[in-house]
């Protein structure tokens, strides 16, 4: 059997103006490897069929520019010298003649490219959008590979792939509004006359570091990159991530976050964190009803530490005064567990007094002996203490929020943590990054998992392929 596939350019009146042979294709016995279209014969088709209509559709234009639009005077060319246009079924040379503007209107130049001028990008968009797409889920060579394998592509390398990625993260960089340090606007009486809010938004923010390749020294191998996820009532989650330090209008980037959730200045926000110094200014002044929360999870964690040292303690101290020893470890073990109970309890104050009893049992026995052990748990007790004076008024009670059903951890960040830097920056592809590079990466990537990217295209180029499963809502992560 003997298939000849044609293209057929018709004009408005339905006159053939292009008749053209596509692809020959050869087929004998049926078989399961011979049915239908092979993946070549569909890319070399691709390609042939991509060639022909672009072909007609640039002849059509550049002819449409021959003559002066005003006076109809035909224009004079001054030479042509093609340019290069990388689409999805291949990088194609489009002939761009350089005409004269005709002297019944006054230009600023004297020459002009139609094609050129139409045309500045010199890569398709729906290329650019899947070469960003799939370079933030997985390496650059990895991009490459698997767009090479379903797509009749050619002159690929990661070097372009990276850079087309961070053009378009630019891009959405360039239409973030302006920072500031306080987005709550409006007086009480105002937001009072808002309609109903929906139930609270609960927005979880931690951190976690990727290597530099700025690296200088031993200490400086690593950039802090700041990670969050909002979560409806309904579930529904959106997350965000910059890199803290290179990134200037953080607090910008999650207002916007929430506001394309539907938050409202009357509107209830919880908001969890680690209590560290770089997401404790973050979350404030974004609404006017937020609370802000330390994060039961790193609290429990940082006790449970504490907790394991402790038990390294000798048991007892004798004295070298000759007066009879005394027991070290237990009380020690028993003061943290009170510890934790005030804490659970929201007790700051006492929870504050026992910790200054252990520093100083600690301090009493260093004078005593000398043990590691001893010393080292003495300094990680002063930095508890520190840490939960600067976040005491962060510290609810949560045990009566944990039996309300309210949220008092952000664990749920933690899997966000995963899934937006370690999979992509650092377990499998452990890349050393800079912040500049990592940054924009983060902002590509957010989109994808937000399901948010192909509407940021529609919205840039007005009939750019819009798939109908992502007007949908994003499914929590």
């Amino acid at each position: 059997m003997k298939i000849r596939i044609q293209v057929i350019i018709e004009s408005d009146s339905g006159t053939p103006e292009l008749v053209q042979d596509v692809a020959h294709l050869q087929r004998e016995e049926l078989q399961p490897e011979t049915l239908g279209l092979s993946l070549a014969e569909a890319n070399a088709l691709l390609a042939s069929v991509q060639r022909a209509v672009v072909t007609q559709q640039t002849t059509e234009y550049l002819a449409q520019h021959a003559t002066c639009a005003q006076c109809g005077t035909h224009r004079h060319r001054k030479g042509s010298r093609p340019i290069v246009y990388r689409t999805l079924f291949g990088t194609l040379r489009l002939p761009n003649d350089r005409l004269f503007h005709c002297p019944c209107q006054p230009h600023s130049t004297q020459t002009f490219s139609p094609l050129a001028d139409r045309l500045p990008e010199r890569t398709a968009p729906e290329r650019l959008y899947l070469e960003a797409k799939f370079a933030s889920l997985m390496s650059y060579g990895l991009t490459i590979k698997l767009l090479e394998e379903i797509l009749p592509l050619d002159r690929l390398n990661t070097t372009s792939v990276r850079h087309h990625l961070q053009a378009v993260a630019q891009r959405c960089e360039d239409e973030l509004g302006d920072e500031q340090a306080m987005f709550v606007e409006g007086c009480e009486r105002d937001r009072e006359e808002l309609p109903r809010p929906e139930l609270p938004l609960t927005v979880g923010i931690d951190g976690g570091y990727v290597h530099s390749c700025e690296q200088t020294t031993r200490h400086e191998g690593w950039f802090e990159v700041i990670v969050g996820k909002s979560i409806t009532a309904e579930g529904t989650a959106k997350c965000f991530g910059f890199v803290q330090g290179y990134d200037q209008k953080p607090k910008r980037r999650l207002f916007e976050l929430l506001t394309s959730q539907g938050m409202q200045m009357n509107q209830q926000v919880t908001f969890l964190s680690d209590g560290g110094d770089t997401v404790r200014d973050l979350q404030l002044y974004l609404n006017p009803q937020a609370e802000h929360l330390l994060d039961w999870f790193h609290l429990a964690m940082r006790l449970t530490v504490l907790h394991q040292t402790a038990k390294g303690l000798p048991q007892v101290i004798n004295t070298e005064d000759g007066e009879e020893p005394y027991a070290l470890r237990d009380p020690i073990l028993k003061t943290l567990e009170s510890t934790k109970w005030y804490l659970w309890h929201g007790n700051v104050f006492r929870a504050l007094q026992e910790i200054e009893s252990i520093s100083m049992d600690l301090d009493a026995a260093g004078t005593e002996m000398s043990d590691p052990t001893v010393r080292k748990l003495l300094k990680a007790v002063e930095e508890f203490q520190t840490y939960i004076e600067n976040n005491a008024g962060f510290i609810p009670n949560y045990g009566e929020r944990w039996r309300s059903g309210e949220r008092i951890s952000t664990g749920f960040v933690e899997s966000t943590v995963n899934q937006v830097i370690s999979k992509r920056m650092v377990k499998k592809q452990q890349m050393r990054w800079s912040p500049r590079g990592g940054h924009l990466l983060l902002q590509i990537r957010t989109r994808v998992l937000n399901e948010e990217l192909r509407r940021t295209f529609g919205r840039w180029y007005g009939r750019f392929n819009t798939d109908s499963r992502e007007q949908e809502e994003p499914q929590a992560a």
